[in-house]
């Protein structure tokens, strides 16, 4: 995957976020990172009190979300309308859940965009990254958001590295991705539309929209259908 294979337009479709306006801000979708938890208490506080409930300073719910009592939320948090947290979930601060998501069991969310219709449903952890419209994770699956050493996050593009400035990058996951059990998207991971992860992968690298992600070196492009 290029430089200009990565940008925000190639990855997501818009009309599916309400965080449409943070980004058309920016080229990259990494770049949103830093500003979400500022957008989020800012799309909180416009949102109509008829339709979303504010249980706590810094959490808003639309009023046909499910969420389990036993769930955990710390603020700054939008929760959309028909989404769903199950049963131990811990949203632990600056997300976004589209309308329809499922947030599963013990899964773990922080500094996170989920669009429209996204699942994270069986034991995820999801740190820094942005998910989008119907991306789905497999039972197990997580991002990895500091690299081992604790040095600063690069996009290893297939025209060269991109320098991110940030310590905490977990993933990009494009529209319809589909990652398998049990995976981690490494640090800096930008994965196209249409993809998919086999499971049990570690991805360390950028995937091509519309391509299989089999291991580091083997990624099949999809048949034209």
């Amino acid at each position: 995957m290029k430089k200009n294979e990565m940008k925000i337009t190639d990855l997501y479709s818009l009309e599916h976020t309400m965080a449409k306006p943070l980004l058309e801000e920016y080229e990259y979708p990494w770049e949103v990172l830093p500003h979400i938890g500022e957008f989020i208490r800012e799309l909180g506080e416009s949102l109509p009190k008829s339709e979303y409930a504010n249980p706590t300073e810094g959490i808003w719910i639309h009023k046909t979300a499910k969420v389990a009592p036993t769930a955990g939320i710390i603020g700054p948090v939008v929760i959309g309308p028909a989404a769903e947290i199950r049963h131990c979930a811990f949203i632990r601060g600056k997300v976004l859940v589209g309308a329809n998501a499922v947030v599963g069991n013990s899964s773990e969310l922080k500094n996170v965009i989920l669009f429209d219709n996204v699942q994270v449903p069986h034991y995820n952890y999801v740190g820094d990254s942005v998910l989008g419209y119907k991306a789905h994770m497999g039972a197990g699956s997580i991002t990895s958001n500091v690299k081992s050493d604790k040095t600063l996050v690069k996009v290893h593009a297939a025209d060269g590295d991109i320098e991110t400035g940030l310590k905490k990058f977990g993933a990009m996951v494009g529209d319809q991705v589909e990652v398998g059990c049990g995976s981690v998207l490494n640090p800096g991971t930008v994965v196209g539309k249409n993809a998919n992860i086999y499971p049990l992968s570690s991805v360390r690298c950028c995937v091509d929209a519309d391509s299989i992600y089999k291991k580091q070196g083997e990624v099949a492009q999809k048949e034209a259908r």
